[in-house]
């Protein structure tokens, strides 16, 4: 028998076809020919073999070739499916940097709705606080607050504003005494925050022209909540932390909300990602790659929504204005933009 050539798989498929309709006619009607073209075919076939494959229906060896070339074609199908599958469906890796902070509130509440929605999609999660170019760094998609994110951006946000507010344990306040205006705060011992690029961040207390910003004194500095919240909760001293991250310990009375009047108000978490990225193979498809960010963003609208609790996670569809670009303010200027404010010393 002559050696396999690609060349050859239109006829094996012909053969094929005519083996299993046993007709001629029904065959062509299957493949769209004609019945001449079909025996054309078959002879070039047979003269390339040099066997008989058909006489009026299939000879034992055309039996035995129809039987595995079935099995072949079928091994082709399935392969084909899993293409179709890998393109209609994001298959691959999923890289997201964000903020600490931000991966506690956003990432945690929606895991298990994402991966269900998207159960071939891995994501892996980068979380740090300073500066970082996506793309340089090969990540797929930032969080950061709004203002902060690159411009040329496509970005979206994922929640409303965000309320900062001063917390301290019950026994600090007790020994140390309620702060009653921001300036009291001078007095206090705080744990005072640092940022991205390691600069001292100022407390923002309160809203639009009655804001201040307070230089504060204490023992302790640190750049990451956590380590504010537990330093609080020991009554090293008071803190400034989202309230969102407070909330469980506030809840449960292992601290307390100073000053809530002077809450202040800052901007939302946004999700950012380059509008013409190339992606990973799973997320070649642009528009796919798009619905997942508008998956993970539709999530956390569902979350932070204040009917949250009673609506589902459904995997939304995506249309042609579900997406809207924004160019937003300079890069990383800060972790948290200030305002137009009175600095008290």
């Amino acid at each position: 028998m002559s050696a396999f050539r690609r060349s050859d798989l239109p006829e094996l498929q012909i053969f094929l076809t005519i083996a299993r309709r046993r007709s001629f006619a029904q065959a062509a009607k299957e493949l769209g020919l004609t019945t001449s073209a079909l025996s054309r075919a078959m002879q070039k076939l047979e003269d390339h073999l040099g066997v008989r494959l058909l006489h009026r229906a299939p000879t034992l060896i055309g039996k035995r070739l129809a039987q595995r070339l079935d099995q072949g074609f079928e091994t082709i199908a399935k392969a084909l499916g899993e293409i179709e599958t890998f393109r209609e469906n994001p298959v691959g890796e999923l890289r997201i940097n964000i903020p600490h902070d931000a991966g506690r509130l956003l990432i945690g509440p929606i895991l298990p709705a994402f991966v269900a929605a998207y159960p071939q999609v891995e994501l892996i999660i980068t979380a740090e606080d300073g500066p970082v170019d996506i793309i340089a760094e090969g990540f797929d998609l930032g969080v950061r607050y709004g203002g902060t994110a690159p411009e040329d951006m496509v970005a979206v946000a994922l929640t409303p504003l965000l309320r900062w507010v001063v917390i301290g344990s019950p026994e600090y306040l007790q020994q140390r005494g309620y702060p009653q205006t921001p300036a009291d705060l001078l007095n206090h011992d705080c744990i005072r925050m640092r940022l991205g690029d390691n600069s001292v961040f100022k407390w923002e207390l309160g809203d639009g022209d009655d804001m201040v910003r307070l230089e504060v004194q204490g023992p302790l500095a640190a750049n990451d909540t956590e380590t504010t919240v537990d330093a609080a909760r020991r009554g090293v001293g008071l803190g400034y932390v989202l309230e969102r991250r407070a909330q469980q310990e506030v809840s449960s009375g292992a601290l307390e909300i100073v000053l809530p009047d002077w809450a202040s108000t800052g901007p939302a978490f946004f999700a950012y990602y380059a509008s013409r990225k190339q992606t990973e193979p799973g997320l070649r498809q642009i528009r796919r790659f798009h619905l997942v960010i508008f998956t993970f963003c539709h999530f956390h609208f569902l979350l932070f929504h204040p009917k949250f609790g009673e609506k589902q996670f459904v995997r939304p569809a995506i249309g042609k204005a579900a997406l809207r670009r924004r160019r937003i303010g300079p890069p990383f200027q800060s972790p948290i933009p200030s305002r137009r404010s009175r600095v008290v010393r």
